[in-house]
């Protein structure tokens, strides 16, 4: 916004990359922007869970996707408590800004910890608030391989796909003109 413009600020942000299912991995590339509005809260006890994507505590995000993936953004007031279903096979939880008690156990702030295959998770907060993000999904179907925005089974693809990018055959984010070259260091198939 112009009242930030040429002013020194902090802003951070968590950028979450979902390798596509090999059946999908060369589906046409699309974007497709949700409104926070569009975005199911929820409280449960003394947390607030917003559904990011997937499915959790009878909340459905309207975010397609293409297997199924939970994301999920949680704040626990101090002292606060979240008892955390087994939703998905795979699931791990990022704390964001305070450290947090997975099952007892202290996790650092800005460390992900993955969770137990098909174990329900106990999450409590300390003497301050704790904003985490719980993700996962299914297991992947095929090895992957990623480098910068690429992710591919493939690494022959994702050399293609930085020749693409730098060609900008990749097609537009509607509304965006920024386009970013690639770094320096390029992929080493």
């Amino acid at each position: 916004p112009e009242s930030l413009a040429n002013q020194a600020y902090v802003n951070h942000g968590i950028q979450l990359w979902a390798a596509l299912p090999l059946a999908h991995e060369e589906a046409d590339p699309s974007f497709v922007h949700t409104p926070a509005a569009a975005i199911a809260e929820v409280q449960v006890g003394a947390a607030t869970v917003r559904v990011l994507i997937g499915q959790a505590f009878g909340q459905t995000s309207p975010v397609a996707t293409y297997s199924r993936t939970l994301y999920l953004d949680v704040q626990l007031p101090a002292g606060g408590t979240l008892d955390l279903p087994a939703l998905l096979p795979e699931m791990a939880v990022y704390t964001v800004d305070a450290a947090v008690q997975i099952d007892g156990e202290t996790v650092a702030a800005q460390r992900l910890a993955v969770l137990e295959p098909g174990q329900a998770t106990h999450l409590s907060a300390g003497d301050s608030p704790v904003r985490l993000m719980v993700i996962g999904g299914d297991a992947l179907d095929a090895p992957r391989h990623m480098w910068w925005n690429f992710v591919s089974s493939r690494k022959e693809r994702i050399v293609q796909a930085a020749a693409d990018w730098d060609a900008q055959a990749m097609g537009q984010v509607p509304g965006e003109v920024e386009w970013i070259a690639l770094p320096a260091r390029r992929f080493k198939p």
